[in-house]
């Protein structure tokens, strides 16, 4: 996976009922654009995520 500070990142529930999550990337701490990502949700929190199989990250426009 690669990202760049200000992409999104989506991390899909992985259970039925459980909530898809949605955040910006505001730091990128691996080599060439990979893991781990801190990332600030949309509700305010933030963290330090290793993105899985139920991740997804699109590009910042602009």
């Amino acid at each position: 996976m690669h990202a760049g500070v200000g992409d999104e990142i989506q991390v899909h529930g992985r259970t039925v009922g459980s909530a898809e999550q949605r955040g910006e990337i505001l730091e990128v701490r691996g080599p060439d654009g990979g893991p781990p990502y801190l990332v600030r949700f949309a509700d305010g929190h933030e963290g330090l995520v290793y993105p899985g199989p139920d991740c997804e990250v699109q590009a910042h426009d602009g």
